[in-house]
């Protein structure tokens, strides 16, 4: 079976290293965006098998880049990983076509159990 692509958004440089160290741990492949603007040009260039992103970005928000994968994709899995756990907020991700919700901070062998599920 084919390495699994995964897209990580995140506008911390910390947290994206640690997605990109545990992801890599995990045995999969990792391209990493600093904000969903970079992610949508991410995804132009490359399909990936799933997209994890932050909520709270400058330039494009995760709330606006899910809806705009949304736009060009229907069916690839979406979670987020944030430090955001309002329903209110839980609820537009939804009604953008999240997923699944992650808080930060995460336990690395609990986060990778997750994408597994999701990819399998």
């Amino acid at each position: 079976m084919a390495t699994a692509k995964i897209l990580a958004v995140d506008d911390s440089a910390t947290m994206r290293s640690l997605v990109q160290q545990t992801l890599g741990l995990g045995g999969y492949e990792v391209i990493l965006a600093v904000n969903g603007r970079e992610g949508m040009e991410k995804l132009d260039l490359e399909p990936v098998d799933l997209v994890i992103t932050d909520i709270n970005m400058p330039v494009m928000d995760g709330i606006s880049f899910i809806k705009e994968v949304r736009k060009k994709n229907q069916t690839i899995p979406i979670l987020t990983l944030t430090t955001e756990s309002e329903e209110d907020i839980k609820r537009q991700g939804a009604e953008a076509g999240a997923n699944g919700w992650i808080i930060k901070p995460f336990r690395p062998v609990q986060f990778l159990d997750i994408i597994k599920q999701v990819l399998h």
